[in-house]
């Protein structure tokens, strides 16, 4: 199940999970839209697709989609949380509309948690099941420009500790992949990626989720992963140590008592 189906790198997941054998399940808010996106990766692909239209902010909104997901599908054994919005205007935070930069870290933070907590009981009692949180490069260091998307992300990693760590002794993984900078129409919105050349080709993404749906970095669970930069035979074979790519104070020396 993708959130965020209908576009950008939530559509580029549909089709290459769908490509690779999977039958996929697409959310996201517009209907007709996601249903042309969808039919359009089924025809592309052969695969079996969904398409759901639901709100990832809205509970009972979020719990009726899982609910046909799971009647149609079945289990759903891999949750990618994508969907999210971006700040409407690059300013300070002091000149931001309060209620838009709410809404840009509502539907991240709380998508997210309301697919968790509708999705992964149903990982925890089959002990099987993979959680993917879209994270960002702005999730470990601040934008004065997207103040919203940044603590949104931060948010959102956090999340995926806490979820990890609560599945401890289970079979079932929580990751934070960050995409790198993809070609969508999101960047393409953002004035900091004009003129930029160096995307991140979306198949990169792909195989990162693709290979934590099939349980190849277990290992990774909890943490940080970056497509376009991590090489996947590489995190394959490396176990991270301690707090390795995740969210931490650094003290200011041997002398700081929070050391």
């Amino acid at each position: 199940m993708v959130t965020g189906a209908s576009t950008g790198i939530g559509r580029h997941l549909a089709e290459g999970l769908a490509a690779r054998g999977m039958a996929v399940a697409g959310l996201a808010r517009g209907e007709e839209r996601l249903r042309t996106a969808m039919d359009e990766v089924a025809a592309a692909t052969g695969g079996r697709t969904l398409a759901v239209a639901a709100d990832v902010t809205d509970r009972a909104s979020v719990e009726e989609a899982v609910g046909v997901v799971r009647a149609e599908l079945g289990p759903i054994a891999l949750l990618v949380n994508n969907a999210g919005l971006i700040d409407e205007f690059e300013v300070p935070v002091w000149e931001a509309d309060p209620d838009q930069w709410w809404d840009v870290v509502s539907s991240h933070v709380r998508g997210a948690l309301l697919t968790v907590r509708t999705v992964v009981p149903w990982m925890v009692l089959r002990n099987s099941g993979r959680i993917v949180n879209i994270a960002s490069g702005m999730s470990t260091r601040a934008n004065p420009d997207y103040s919203a998307y940044s603590v949104a992300k931060t948010g959102l990693m956090r999340l995926t500790e806490s979820l990890a760590t609560a599945l401890e002794g289970s079979d079932v993984r929580a990751f934070d992949v960050a995409p790198g900078v993809v070609d969508t129409p999101m960047t393409r919105s953002m004035h900091m990626w004009e003129g930029f050349t160096d995307w991140t080709p979306p198949e990169r993404v792909v195989e990162l989720i693709a290979a934590i749906a099939a349980g190849e970095l277990d290992q990774w669970s909890g943490r940080f992963i970056r497509a376009g930069k991590d090489d996947l035979d590489v995190l394959c074979t490396l176990a991270p140590d301690d707090a390795d790519r995740q969210l931490r104070l650094h003290t200011y020396g041997g002398d700081d008592p929070l050391g």
